[in-house]
């Protein structure tokens, strides 16, 4: 994250994170009679001091798809969205992300490029990524308790749980929260503002923060 002053007379600093957005590259272009749908993949070449041993020698590695659909449902490994008409999505990461389409795809040729001048200063976008692991932690970290007073009776017991049951049906009911894993899952920020574009270093400043930490991929839709 940085800091852009806003240029007014008080000075005040707006906080922004900075994000490489591109440039992206049509890499596929699917077809109805050929895959039984219509969709167009959208890559981002790694920077080669990143790239692993056993990704030397590809350009972009496959992780998931990215589907946008009439049908709006959410699932592990396909994501669906509602729109109106072809979306032309920016999809930033070093993965190959594939946006399905109920039309013809926006995009006619394979190894056009998507960069961040689709963007300009005042758009509000929403971004998805895996934010940060945390590990196992308590219920007062994870789900915010407040924990037991700090009084009489209540020795090394101020962060605890307290009761997770009741006298009927005497059980924990299902979805009770409870301590366990936290972070290291997919979450979405919305109505973030792009403040700043910049088309020459492909560099994308957004007000306020975004999932994850550095070098996350990231979705940025508008």
């Amino acid at each position: 994250m940085s800091q852009i002053f806003d240029g007014q007379k008080d000075g005040k600093a707006v906080p922004a994170t900075l994000i490489e957005a591109g440039p992206c590259y049509i890499s596929q272009i699917k077809k109805k009679d050929k895959d039984g749908y219509e969709a167009f993949q959208i890559g981002f070449i790694k920077k080669t001091k990143k790239i692993k041993k056993t990704e030397k020698g590809k350009e972009f590695k496959f992780v998931r798809e990215f589907r946008v659909v009439e049908k709006a449902n959410v699932g592990s490994v396909v994501d669906e969205a509602k729109v109106s008409s072809s979306p032309s999505p920016t999809n930033v990461g070093s993965v190959v992300d594939e946006a399905k389409v109920s039309s013809s795809p926006s995009p006619t040729n394979v190894g056009s490029v998507v960069d961040v001048s689709v963007f300009k200063e005042g758009d509000k976008v929403k971004i998805s990524g895996i934010s940060k692991g945390k590990g196992f932690q308590g219920a007062v970290k994870r789900w915010g308790f407040s924990g037991r007073n700090a009084t009489h009776g209540v020795k090394h017991e101020q962060r605890t749980l307290g009761s997770v049951g009741s006298s009927f049906p005497e059980r924990v009911i299902k979805g009770r929260k409870m301590p366990g894993r936290t972070g290291s899952e997919r979450t979405t920020i919305k109505n973030l503002e792009v403040i700043k574009v910049d088309k020459e270093n492909n560099i994308l400043a957004v007000k306020g923060a975004v999932p994850g930490a550095r070098g996350t991929l990231l979705e940025i839709r508008g």
